[in-house]
């Protein structure tokens, strides 16, 4: 049976149910990580395990980014269940690009993942991320579009996690929040360059002073 988003619980309970969901996905995601962070020198583990576990990170950290504009495709079709295929191909473009990461990552040390963030940083200050973040901000009319353009705004960042840790929950925190925040703001020059920098900043550290950044396991790789 359809729902009509007329009714006026409809569209509070869109956003209040895909942060529900992400909050679950949070536990979750927690909970599968739970003894698998050894810095840089994590390893992604089997295939089936790592798709897992990032489908429930994906879900964890990006659903709450999304949620205005799954409530603003819902009342664009005018039925709640509209939200399913949205949020539905937004994830299956970030589960896709796990597989990407899955298949290119290698064993590393501190200086590749220092140039990783340095060249994460150096990405926010692209015309081509101004551009994925702009579309992800404004466009929601398809999921799989959504998610490419999402997925174009944010890849610097997932790259830094990768690269970082891939199981650390204290770096897929920073990476949720400054992903979320992209997705809810538009672009300020005043606060996008200085954070872009901060990043930029923290790669130089990691690849000079490793022992300097809490929760890293620099290797000799």
């Amino acid at each position: 049976m359809n729902v009509d988003i007329r009714r006026p619980a409809a569209p509070a309970m869109v956003p209040a149910v895909t942060l529900g969901l992400a909050a679950a996905c949070w536990a979750a995601a927690v909970r599968l990580m739970h003894g698998m962070d050894m810095g840089v020198a994590t390893r992604p583990g089997a295939f089936g395990f790592f798709t897992a576990t990032w489908m429930t990170m994906m879900a964890a950290m990006m659903l709450p980014g999304a949620a205005p504009a799954v409530a603003r495709h819902v009342r664009l079709v005018g039925r709640v269940r509209g939200a399913l295929p949205l949020a539905g191909g937004y994830l299956a473009v970030w589960v896709l690009a796990g597989v990407v990461a899955y298949a290119l990552d290698r064993p590393h040390g501190s200086s590749a993942a220092g140039a990783m963030v340095i060249a994460a940083g150096a990405y926010e200050l692209t015309p081509v991320k101004r551009y994925f973040r702009r579309r992800c901000h404004d466009v929601a009319g398809s999921g799989l579009r959504f998610g490419l353009y999402c997925t174009g705004s944010s890849i610097g960042l997932m790259a830094m996690l990768v690269a970082l840790g891939v199981m650390s929950v204290v770096w897929m925190s920073l990476v949720a929040a400054l992903a979320s925040v992209q997705k809810l703001l538009p672009g300020k020059t005043a606060v996008d360059v200085p954070l872009a920098l901060a990043i930029v900043g923290l790669g130089l550290v990691i690849v000079f002073a490793p022992s300097l950044v809490p929760g890293l396991t620099p290797t000799a790789m």
